[in-house]
């Protein structure tokens, strides 16, 4: 067995675009500026839609925010998607103990009477505003409450063609990627077969979201409790 013995395949966006002309019938001899103005327009579109579709488990990324007493509300950075698990962190003996928080939706955290309580935060209410925020119920009381953390899905980075950049994607998904952008280039510059490139962008596409997932075991039990007549 002859095999290469590496493992660098990452080729640069301008490749896969190049690639992506061919699958929809495009040769590089008749490409012009205008066609690669539109394919970074359409990368860029492509990935702000795959932040819509699911979590990116590459541009899954832990926060810290140190929380001060009598504050509620605290910046989030606007690259953030969602926050999939908070925690808050509290200094007991000179170590840190990490205790889960569960989110809240608007119109639960609308429900709580007194919102300027302050306690040991237990909920949290995260608002996708375009300067998004996250807002801690009860509110910090300063105890022994000193940082909240997060994770969260932050936005994929943009593409461009400049210095040979490569688009923010591991290797499992570049054929989905280079799928993908061949349809919403065809979109443009060959409708006739842009219905076919749909459908194996949708299948590939398919395929990698099937592998981008954490591989722990799950497990959903009933909670069954004695029932006792008076």
């Amino acid at each position: 067995m002859t095999s290469s013995g590496t493992y660098t395949f990452n080729p640069s966006l301008g490749e896969l675009t190049l690639y992506a002309f061919n699958l929809c019938q495009i040769r590089p001899t008749s490409l012009v500026q205008e066609h690669m103005q539109s394919a970074r327009m359409a990368t860029n579109m492509m990935l702000a839609t795959w932040s819509n579709q699911g979590v990116n488990l590459w541009a899954v990324d832990l926060v810290t925010t140190p929380v001060t007493q009598g504050v509620s509300t605290y910046a989030v950075d606007a690259n953030t998607v969602m926050i999939l698990d908070a925690y808050m962190v509290t200094s007991s003996s000179g170590s840190n103990i990490d205790r889960i928080i569960m989110p809240v939706s608007r119109t639960e955290y609308a429900t709580y009477p007194n919102k300027e309580q302050q306690g040991f935060p237990t909920s949290f209410w995260f608002d996708r505003l375009i300067n998004p925020t996250v807002t801690l119920w009860p509110v910090p009381d300063g105890a022994s409450t000193t940082t909240l953390k997060y994770y969260r899905v932050r936005r994929l980075q943009d593409s461009a063609f400049t210095s040979g950049q490569t688009a923010e994607i591991p290797y499992l998904w570049l054929e989905a990627f280079a799928d993908g952008l061949a349809y919403r280039l065809a979109k443009v510059w060959n409708p006739q077969v842009a219905v076919g490139l749909k459908a194996v962008a949708d299948e590939t596409y398919k395929i990698a979201a099937e592998q981008n997932i954490e591989s722990a075991q799950q497990y959903i039990s009933p909670q069954i409790f004695g029932y006792f007549r008076p």
